[in-house]
């Protein structure tokens, strides 16, 4: 946002391009007034749908519609704001917006009106940032969860924190001022207990930050496997539909099939890939070549084997990238007197039958676990990968401090680090932010955002 000044006055369409019934026009800054009084004849009486004409230069109506004034600072930017609820077509739509623009304001850029209302205090940056998880949301229970951190849900976790942080570092900092004192504060017993209660704190932030990014992001799930092991036939099982073509032809998949799907709430990305084998020409070779690509991105691998062949799982797990985890499939247990479920004494190993369902329940769960998601958490909230970056980094301070205690208990170092975990955290809420991070966060926004 190099071009971003927050003294103009912003408009852009805030629905979707495109022919449709209705479209809104979005407009924020200090000509709003001026410009409805112009645009509209009359500045519309405030917080009140008032049906009117959208004039032209030559005072005849572009197009009719519904005005809403919000003046500021109670609007959702904190300056004063009009919308235009008009008619959705875009020709309809540009003429209105060229007549903002005469009228002296400028095409909004990508997230400035989030950004004008994170700048004027109205809404922190996960707020913000929770604005955009809404509209993207790729299941219900990730909008859920959106919907709860922009209504500050999350930014009062980490603020909880914080202000745990903070009374540890006051602690500290008392000692500092009075040395005198026989006693040493900072060996006392109140201070290490407080020490162990912002490291649960942590922990219990950390578990919800790991489950907003899940929600948020979802999981990359990669069947792999031998040939005709039943890999695309429990992906089909998992999508609900025949998403990919199954046959008795060994390496009937030779390219990667995706499909999104939701697993109690928690979107995942499932990719089929070719069987795991020598190739016997180039375009194997190509899809066995992409297959391990896939491994290399994955979050969690389901290795499919034939429970009736005397194929052993040991090449496969072999032919993983270093610390991926992994589920060893035994598919086609319904030609076998072989039970669903989990193998004895293998925690990482379901039985199931991609033809008659068996297991797979057993498996949705079990993948759950391995993924560390909670379906049943009622305080879930949406997060990002940044958030739990700059989580990471405040943790690391942390653990920096409590083992200067353990040390020597340097009070003067204890502090740097304490006040080292306040700003990491204060990045999440952006109390603590760069430009740069800014404009990283507010430019992936809708333009009308």
């Amino acid at each position: 946002m190099a071009n971003f000044h927050s003294d103009d006055t912003i408009v852009a369409r805030a629905t979707p391009a495109g022919r449709a019934g209705i479209a809104v026009i979005r407009i924020s800054g200090s000509l709003v007034a001026d410009i409805a009084e112009t645009l509209l004849g009359k500045l519309p009486e405030s917080r009140y749908a008032t049906l009117t004409d959208f004039l032209d230069a030559d005072g005849q109506p572009l197009d009719r519609g519904l005005a809403l004034y919000f003046p500021g600072p109670d609007s959702f930017t904190g300056e004063d704001v009009l919308e235009l609820h008009g008619h959705g077509g875009t020709v309809v739509c540009g003429m209105l917006i060229e007549r903002v623009c005469s009228l002296g304001a400028r095409v909004a850029e990508a997230g400035e009106f989030s950004r004008r209302a994170f700048l004027n205090d109205k809404i922190d940056l996960a707020q913000a940032e929770a604005i955009a998880d809404l509209i993207d949301s790729s299941s219900k229970t990730a909008a859920r969860a959106a919907q709860r951190s922009m209504q500050g849900r999350f930014s009062d976790i980490v603020l909880a924190l914080n202000e745990e942080v903070t009374a540890l570092r006051v602690h500290v900092e008392a000692a500092m001022d009075f040395p005198e004192e026989e006693i040493d504060f900072l060996s006392d017993d109140a201070l290490r207990r407080r020490l162990d209660s912002v490291s649960a704190s942590f922990e219990g932030v950390e578990k919800t930050v790991t489950q907003g990014c899940l929600l948020r992001d979802g999981a990359t799930v990669v069947l792999a496997g031998r040939s005709n092991a039943g890999k695309s036939s429990l992906l089909n099982v998992l999508a609900g539909y025949d998403a990919a073509i199954v046959t008795d032809i060994e390496g009937t998949t030779r390219d990667l099939i995706r499909e999104h799907i939701e697993l109690n709430g928690l979107p995942l990305n499932i990719i089929d890939t070719a069987g795991l084998r020598v190739a016997g020409d180039a375009i194997e070779e190509e899809g066995v070549r992409r297959a391990q690509r896939e491994l290399g991105n994955a979050d969690h691998a389901l290795l499919v084997i034939d429970a009736n062949s005397a194929d052993t799982p040991d090449k496969l797990v072999a032919e993983l990238p270093p610390g991926l985890n992994y589920t060893i499939v035994r598919n086609k247990i319904d030609l076998s007197d072989e039970r669903p479920g989990f193998s004895a004494g293998a925690d990482n190993t379901v039985a199931i039958s991609a033809l008659t369902g068996a297991g797979i329940e057993t498996l949705r769960a079990h993948l759950e676990q391995q993924l560390g998601y909670e379906p049943a958490a009622e305080g879930n909230v949406t997060a990002r990968r940044r958030h739990l970056e700059s989580l990471g980094r405040a943790r690391k301070h942390f653990d920096q401090a409590t083992q200067l205690l353990s040390q020597s208990a340097q009070g003067e170092l204890m502090a740097e680090e304490l006040l080292q975990v306040q700003n990491a955290l204060a990045e999440i809420t952006g109390q603590f932010s760069s430009d740069d991070l800014l404009g990283e966060i507010f430019t992936s926004f809708c333009i009308g955002k």
